[in-house]
């Protein structure tokens, strides 16, 4: 809801603001960055003190900056306000994992990330319709007092009816040394490193269409900021019902098997959409086809990839969590940041960068992780 509900207001805010739109998309990139550190820090604060907690925490500070970000004076504030945000927000990203570590076995586990993309998938397609009719009543504004009300909302959904999902016979150190001899472990561990670059190309190349998306949209193709949402909706409405169509093959095929042939499918689809963009063939509709692909792909090669890193961590689930957000989330706020970096004003950066992340996402399966997995 945070990434994808102010993505229509984009060029308005710049407006506002007197800036370019790139500069406006650094507030996008500023909330991945802030999504990336910290989760490396509530993912130890989960293992030592229990899932609850940080949820606590990070929910009241996301709640903080949200109002915020409303009240926002200049782009370097709603900057800044965007990483305050990020950080308390990642709570969230990082307890939900650890939690399904500790209920569910790496195939089950599997199965649940793919029940809670559906869940989760929900957001990208009510999130940019729901901020383009926000922004055509009151104004860019509302929207992050829509999102601070929502926020108030998950803090008591998590009081109320979250159970503590943590072992009580477990208890992680919560110091900076045992966090980072965790986490040093856990990075020379190449079958973990494989699962989460893999996810984490994939991932980014969808973080760069974020990025990219408002202003090949809106500014090249002409759609309308309302429209907006029902194009971004159309995506996401494909990763939900793949996500699902994943449930169903994991009743018969090994989470590798899936995950294997995804990662050929997005080398193809981003190849794909790179040759519309250069070409300029088919226009809009063209570049749509590719594009709907990837995000199909994306239901296969997420909750795949997550099950089979988190699958051994035991006790240290909330810091593996915490990595995977840590190095994923980095890796995609380097592929927004990108594409932001490039400008351009055709749909050529936003495709170059896909297509390098479905690329790397293929190579680091098979060099980390290899063929051999049945």
């Amino acid at each position: 809801m945070s990434i994808d509900m102010y993505l229509p207001s984009l060029p308005a805010i710049a407006s506002e603001f007197g800036v370019e739109t790139a500069a406006i998309q650094f507030t996008l990139s500023s909330f991945f960055i802030g999504l990336a550190l910290g989760q490396a820090v509530h993912g130890p604060l989960a293992d030592r003190y229990g899932r609850k907690p940080p949820l606590y925490v990070g929910l009241m500070l996301y709640i903080i900056a949200s109002v915020g970000c409303a009240l926002a004076s200049s782009v370097v504030t709603l900057t800044a306000l965007r990483f305050i945000q990020a950080v308390g927000g990642c709570a969230g990203i990082v307890i939900a994992r650890a939690v399904v570590r500790d209920r569910c076995d790496a195939h089950t586990a599997a199965r649940v990330f793919s029940l809670l993309m559906l869940i989760m998938g929900l957001a990208p397609i009510l999130a940019p319709f729901i901020g383009g009719w926000i922004l055509w009543f009151a104004g860019w504004r509302a929207i992050f007092a829509v999102l601070a009300l929502f926020g108030l909302a998950c803090l008591f959904a998590v009081w109320r009816f979250l159970p503590e999902t943590r072992p009580a016979d477990t208890m992680a150190s919560a110091s900076i040394g045992a966090a980072l001899r965790i986490y040093g472990e856990l990075l020379f561990d190449r079958r973990f490193i494989g699962y989460v670059l893999s996810g984490g190309f994939a991932h980014a190349g969808m973080f760069a269409y974020i990025t990219g998306s408002p202003h090949v949209f809106i500014e090249v193709y002409g759609v309308s900021a309302q429209n907006f949402g029902w194009l971004f909706g159309l995506n996401a409405l494909g990763l939900i019902a793949s996500s699902q169509v994943n449930r169903r093959l994991l009743l018969h095929h090994s989470t590798d098997a899936i995950l294997r042939r995804a990662n050929r499918s997005t080398v193809l689809l981003g190849l794909g959409m790179l040759v519309i963009a250069i070409s300029g063939w088919g226009g809009l509709p063209a570049l749509l086809i590719p594009l709907f692909g990837y995000s199909v792909s994306l239901g296969f090669t997420a909750p795949n990839a997550m099950a089979n890193a988190l699958s051994h961590q035991g006790m240290r689930a909330g810091s593996a969590s915490a990595l995977i957000g840590t190095l994923q989330f980095g890796v995609a706020t380097l592929s927004s940041m990108l594409v932001g970096l490039i400008g351009s004003s055709s749909a050529l950066p936003m495709a170059a960068v896909i297509a390098g992340c479905g690329l790397l996402a293929y190579v680091a399966h098979r060099t980390l992780v290899g063929m051999g997995q049945a």
